[in-house]
């Protein structure tokens, strides 16, 4: 039996859907790319209104400008996350790539986008994690941005995130921690 999911996800396109209904049972949003129009901006203030919003966008760099735009015009969506390497299939990155546990698992792990408030997490704990201002900081964010359920985001949108999503030091530490373990230097 598949998993309901209450809110409404919002996608990018009809593949992404698919892929989605392969995985659980929801309803979706489709915003046909990442140019999207009032009319769908209704449609996802609408759904987040009466049953909530799941933005569930490709982790590419259109996808991520879309959740962002989402997000700043539809406030409080909950926001699932894949990693570029969970969601790429010869050499193609989106939703439709992954696997329905991998999509299941990023709806298990949702982050609420709160207004933005003060962090415990400082600009300069994101030097000192070298994920800025480091020559390996796009990857140690890469890492750390799977690790931590927030995906892959530059150096200024990955600290707005972990403003964002509220991350605190102990969870920041505990995924530092593991990147270490893990290997990543």
């Amino acid at each position: 039996m598949q998993v309901m999911i209450k809110e409404i996800i919002v996608v990018e396109g009809k593949s992404d859907t698919a892929a989605i209904k392969r995985a659980v049972e929801a309803e979706t949003i489709e915003t046909g790319g990442s140019a999207i129009n009032n009319a769908v901006y209704e449609k996802i203030r609408l759904a987040q209104e009466r049953r909530g919003v799941i933005i569930f966008t490709d982790p590419d760099h259109a996808g991520e400008r879309l959740r962002r735009l989402i997000a700043e015009r539809v406030p409080g969506c909950k926001q699932a996350f894949l990693s570029r390497e969970e969601a790429t299939l010869k050499g193609d990155i989106g939703i439709e790539n992954a696997t329905p546990e991998m999509i299941r698992k990023a709806l298990s792990n949702l982050k609420t986008d709160y207004e933005l408030s003060e962090s415990q997490i400082a600009w300069e704990d994101l030097m000192e994690a070298g994920l800025i201002v480091h020559p390996q900081a796009a990857l140690r964010r890469e890492v750390m941005g799977k690790l931590l359920g927030i995906g892959y985001a530059n150096g200024k949108q990955f600290f707005k995130r972990c403003r964002m999503f509220q991350i605190s030091r102990a969870e920041f530490e505990k995924a530092l921690e593991l990147f270490h373990k893990e290997g990543y230097e």
